[in-house]
């Protein structure tokens, strides 16, 4: 299949209005273009909603730092909580690529704990497990890295408890939400990226909410983001919105520590000011959506509905095949899908698939993740967006039983 014009349903299309094309031109206009007012107010906004019900609760503040991707997020919380080499951190095989390469960047080896049998998300017995081994070994582990897959919230109180049980006074493991899909994800420990010692948010176009590439760290530990702030530009001990908007000569700086270049442009903020202040209308929109699907698919023996719980997010609508219902693999459901022109995808392939990680771990292996890889080769991602028609959910709707009832076992 080939052409834009063949895609009747897309996977996913931006929710953009004439609010961010005015705070587009704004900053086009205003000769500033690089992190500045608009990213400031991005961060303010932001912390705004993921920590609303701080103070009540009792929670230290949360501190919101906007960057060029999730993936410098990732990287900047990893070296602040001291991932470095001859270290390892903990993650799940069943996400993107960059969760696990930000440790390797950082010269850290990754250990991979197997996701839960009937969910997407990592098994806290199998972090214990590895936890175990690794102070049999002597392993330092520095952080633990679950990923909250879909918008569907990690056990995140147990996972805090195992880091906390296992650190030592020599050695604390922190732990770093992959918070990717979790925008807004309110549980009762706070909202998803929030609850451990630092979480990682995305605004890649396809995300909840988005700035075209972006993302967000948050922490409620002042100690991380002070040195977060100095690593994500350069290593210097002023911003650059400091250095040109302070009565002090610009050049007046120090270089503190060999940092990286991850911040989030003006730009890019701008559209994501907007953005966040209808963050609960997207939501709801994609829940309506959401509902339908549950309601269409629920009665079918031949489809599995997606894992739900607290703080689900509902990013993205996972349909599990039943593959004993059906005739056909996961693969030939998916080719008939496209063929009809509803834009799909597979979220994750298990890193295990992958020949870097083959090669640097010869035992990471299917066999050794049985649910991560049950879960892979039955799982489709499918439409959902804000912006979504109840007439396209019908389509996606229609197809899928269409096919599910002309390929039934």
């Amino acid at each position: 299949m080939s052409g834009e014009n063949t895609i009747k349903v897309p996977f996913h299309k931006a929710a953009i209005t004439k609010a961010e094309e005015d705070a587009v031109l704004d900053v086009l206009r205003s000769g500033w273009l690089t992190t500045g007012k608009y990213a400031l107010e991005f961060e303010k906004k932001f912390s705004a909603v993921v920590g609303q019900d701080d103070e009540k609760a009792g929670r230290a503040p949360v501190i919101s730092l906007a960057v060029n991707s999730n993936t410098s997020g990732m990287i900047l919380a990893m070296e602040a909580c001291g991932v470095r080499a001859g270290t390892y951190v903990i993650t799940t095989p069943y996400t993107f690529v960059s969760t696990a390469t930000c440790a390797r960047h950082l010269g850290a080896h990754v250990l991979f704990a197997d996701i839960e049998k009937d969910s997407y998300s990592i098994d806290p017995d199998n972090i214990e497990k590895i936890l175990q081994q690794a102070a049999a070994q002597k392993k330092i582990i520095t952080a633990i890295v679950p990923v909250h897959i879909a918008g569907n919230i990690c056990n995140m109180e147990r996972i805090v408890e195992l880091a906390k049980k296992y650190s030592t006074p020599q050695q604390k493991i922190s732990v770093i939400e992959d918070a990717a899909h979790s925008f807004p994800s309110p549980t009762k420990l706070g909202y998803a990226g929030t609850i451990g010692d630092a979480g990682v948010f995305s605004f890649y176009v396809t995300k909840t909410i988005t700035t075209a590439e972006g993302g967000m760290v948050c922490t409620r530990n002042p100690d991380l983001a002070r040195r977060m702030t100095v690593m994500r530009m350069h290593g210097m001990d002023r911003t650059t919105w400091d250095r040109y908007t302070s009565p002090r000569a610009s050049w007046e700086y120090d270089i503190i520590a060999p940092g990286y270049k991850f911040n989030l442009p003006d730009v890019l903020a701008a559209i994501g000011t907007c953005q966040v202040d209808r963050a609960w209308k997207f939501y709801e929109q994609r829940k309506a959506i959401v509902d339908l699907y549950n309601k269409a698919f629920g009665p079918l023996d031949f489809i599995e509905l997606p894992p739900d719980g607290p703080g689900n997010s509902w990013h993205l609508y996972l349909m599990r095949l039943v593959p004993e219902k059906l005739k056909i693999t996961r693969e030939q459901f998916a080719k008939k899908m496209q063929e009809t022109g509803l834009g799909i995808s597979v979220h994750f392939i298990p890193l295990f698939h992958f020949t870097y990680w083959r090669e640097l771990y010869p035992d990471f292996t299917a066999q050794n993740y049985p649910n991560a890889e049950n879960q892979y080769n039955r799982t489709i991602s499918i439409p959902l967006y804000p912006d979504m028609t109840k007439e396209q959910a019908q389509l996606v709707i229609d197809t899928v039983k269409k096919i599910g009832q002309e390929n039934h076992a």
